[in-house]
């Protein structure tokens, strides 16, 4: 059997944990101690999710999607493969190294698509884009540590907490759509969701095909489309 090699580590943003890339042949996978966090073979949710927020917003003319979270890029090109030439899609990645390993070993698994003239990639909390102005947005897709039960960044839980979620609701365009990628089922956020006054629909979706563990996907709709 073919090794596992670590190409790189890096640490949290807070400084306590580290962040291992490793690789076995053409497979890759990016640990958080005995965690996985992501792995290339497992790409199913992911793309899900931006596949499910695309179907929500088709037909704007000049969509703008707001992605908390590079990981392997896979909701990502999911989503530059569904929206138009006029989409704009920013990717706001936390930790520099990600990026960093998603145009050096990891770049063709990338394929490209980071050079994308619709991609604008920012190396910075995803909350603080959400924040600065109302109406901004017309889909944001959180891929942000392990869901809202959070391992990797404590600071990440504001962006699932009532308030975090009222401030993404105020960043959507009316009709807007809120996609959070998470590793189970966690009742206590579909009722905050539902309390910061999205619709709900809570989507369970395989990581890999029709195999694989099964992964949350909730779609929050900022009320009805004018």
């Amino acid at each position: 059997m073919i090794p596992w090699i670590q190409l790189d580590s890096a640490k949290t943003p807070d400084g306590a944990q580290e962040l291992r890339l490793k690789r076995r042949g053409s497979e890759f996978s990016i640990m958080l101690g005995t965690n996985e966090l992501m792995n290339s073979r497992l790409s199913g949710s992911e793309e899900a999710l931006a596949r499910l927020s695309c179907r929500r917003i088709a037909g704007r003319r000049q969509p703008r999607m707001l992605i908390g979270g590079l990981g392997m890029g896979f909701t990502l090109r999911a989503a530059l493969a569904e929206l138009g030439e006029n989409a704009e899609i920013t990717v706001a990645e936390l930790v520099p190294a990600v990026v960093a390993w998603a145009r050096g070993p990891m770049a063709e698994l990338f394929g490209g698509c980071l050079d994308d003239p619709r991609v604008i990639v920012r190396e910075a909390d995803v909350g603080q884009l959400i924040r600065p102005r109302p109406a901004a947005w017309d889909a944001i897709l959180l891929d942000v540590d392990n869901g809202p039960d959070g391992i990797v960044h404590k600071s990440n839980d504001a962006l699932y907490s009532l308030q975090g979620l009222a401030a993404a609701r105020t960043a959507l365009k009316p009709g807007g759509v809120l996609a959070v990628w998470s590793q189970g089922p966690d009742s206590g956020f579909t009722r905050r969701l539902k309390q910061a006054g999205f619709a709900v629909e809570e989507v369970s979706t395989r990581a890999n095909g029709k195999r694989g563990a099964r992964h949350v996907i909730w779609i929050a709709t900022n009320g009805s489309r004018p």
